[in-house]
């Protein structure tokens, strides 16, 4: 029975969290994108909070499209700039079953950029 890509793409994130966790000194940097918008959340897993957050949705982005690369990269920039706000230098980043090309491989490079070490 063939799966969904859906489901592919869950069996691939489910592989990636096995590996990955996010601490209080070197939170997750975790990445969802839609066909429309692109978010993002750095999270301490041993906590279980979130410190920071950033969504192509939210208002200070309301001219930004985050279904294109520049989106992404605009949702970067913003989250980059509240980790600092937090004190949150380095991060490990998440891509969440997505493939590491396009717009999550922009806004990963767009954090690199901004001063976020991975």
């Amino acid at each position: 029975m063939a799966r969904s890509t859906y489901e592919l793409r869950l069996r691939r994130h489910a592989r990636i969290r096995r590996k990955l966790s996010g601490t209080a000194t070197r939170p997750r940097v975790a990445v969802n994108r839609t066909n429309k918008h692109i978010s993002a959340q750095i999270i301490d897993d041993t906590a279980g909070v979130t410190l920071a957050a950033a969504y192509s949705v939210e208002g200070v982005l309301k001219d930004v499209n985050g279904g294109n690369i520049d989106g992404a990269k605009a949702v970067a920039a913003l989250l980059a700039q509240r980790a600092k706000a937090a004190n949150i230098t380095t991060v490990v980043f998440d891509r969440g079953g997505f493939d590491y090309h396009g717009r999550v491989a922009a806004f990963a490079d767009q954090l690199r950029a901004d001063g976020l070490e991975f």
